[in-house]
């Protein structure tokens, strides 16, 4: 990609109301773009991180053996009447009224939608297990809207749902699940920690939620330094000491990345949701839901992976791999070099080359921006060499193509 071809341009100012780093340098570097309160666009750069992202879950999702499935974001009132959330689920749904005066819903969850496909597909043991997941678009009211990415009322979900022949089943692929989101979040260069967490409105007995450090977290949780247990404190308030180890508990800000519940028979009591089991009883199914924003997960990667500058990008996650740039490029001789380079680099990885007749100053300055990891230039300065740097560190090496190509397997 070239740079000159760029559907958006970088920014000299901070947005007015970035209160997190993940905002302020998304929107400057040209990443997200705001419609309107809450609801954000991904621009080129944005929509190559988010593909990237979604890759890691939807692997690590099918290894689970999940099967993907796309639900309808409207949905009917008939099926929140069932479950008795349509008045009290919070934040309060979007409503819509069509023009044949039936009520719709904007699906904020798909707990409803998923435990009426279940009823459709699901009648003896032998159906059990079963696992489905979606990446799809959510509509959530918040009242407040924050942080760009981090707190939106419309955003992208993996949702995945899980039905069981009995708790023992359920308790086992929930252990799965929680794995497979460490996982996602390694992958992703994240360190996560898992903190015990109310299960609100969607309800059930048991839901962790997957926590990144962060000053910049609007959570408080409290964890335990030598067992790595923690707890969000709407449920530690009163707890100092760790009820596994005794050790003294450390509070801490953080960022909530993902929810897993165990929901049990919520659903599927109100749904009725039956199975019938191998003695020709019929039993109710048990469930269990587990989510991940993916814009959120987005701007939390780059509140734990920035400097000053600008973002710097895991390469697991990287719009680009290399950022190549090109200086002095009224000098035919370099403009020659830069294209050999760019396209035989090209044949490989994913580079984006900075090809504007714009300064050195600018050009680095954007580099630190955009935050890809390697940075290559040509100029006249390199000679027949390149200049390679990686973003998160300050050493620069003059080398060959060569010994790049040979550098970055």
């Amino acid at each position: 990609m070239r740079q000159t071809h760029f559907f958006t341009k970088t920014s000299k100012t901070d947005p007015k109301d970035a209160a997190t780093f993940s905002h302020k340098f998304l929107v400057k570097a040209g990443y997200i773009n705001q419609l309107t309160s809450g609801a954000w666009s991904l621009l080129p750069l944005g929509l190559r991180v988010y593909k990237k992202i979604e890759n890691i879950i939807r692997e690590e999702m099918n290894a689970l053996g999940a099967e993907e499935i796309l639900m309808p974001s409207l949905q009917p009132k008939e099926l929140w009447l069932e479950t008795g959330r349509w008045d009290t689920i919070d934040p309060p749904l979007f409503k819509v009224k069509d023009r044949h005066e039936k009520w719709l819903a904007l699906g904020s969850t798909h707990e409803e939608v998923v435990t009426d496909l279940a009823r459709t597909y699901i009648e003896s043991y032998k159906d059990l297990p079963k696992a489905v997941y979606q990446i799809q678009n959510k509509f959530r009211n918040e009242m407040r809207p924050t942080g760009g990415l981090l707190r939106t009322r419309e955003f992208i979900m993996k949702d995945l749902y899980s039905f069981h022949k009995s708790s023992e089943d359920l308790d086992d692929f929930y252990e799965k699940v929680k794995q497979a989101y460490f996982k996602i979040y390694n992958r992703c260069e994240l360190k996560a920690v898992a903190v015990e967490a109310s299960s609100g409105s969607i309800g059930g007995s048991i839901s962790n939620e997957f926590m990144i450090l962060a000053d910049s977290g609007e959570d408080k949780i409290i964890v335990c330094p030598k067992c790595g247990w923690g707890a969000n404190m709407e449920l530690g308030k009163d707890i100092t000491e760790c009820p596994k180890c005794s050790s003294k508990l450390e509070m801490k800000n953080a960022i909530e990345i993902s929810h897993v519940f165990k929901l049990k028979t919520v659903y599927s009591q109100k749904m009725n949701l039956n199975f019938t089991d191998s003695d020709g009883q019929k039993k109710l199914v048990m469930m269990g839901c587990y989510g991940i924003g993916l814009q959120r997960l987005m701007a939390t990667i780059i509140e734990a992976s920035h400097d000053q500058n600008g973002i710097i990008w895991p390469a697991s996650v990287a719009p680009f791999n290399i950022h190549l740039i090109g200086l002095d490029l009224d000098d035919k001789n370099i403009v020659d070099q830069a294209e050999k380079i760019y396209k035989q680099l090209s044949k490989k990885y994913e580079v984006l080359f900075d090809d504007r007749q714009d300064s050195a100053g600018a050009k680095f300055k954007d580099a630190d921006l955009i935050g890809i990891p390697v940075r290559l230039v040509v100029s006249k300065k390199t000679g027949d060499k390149v200049e390679y740097k990686e973003r998160n560190e300050k050493t620069i090496q003059l080398m060959t193509i060569e010994q790049i190509i040979n550098k970055l397997k």
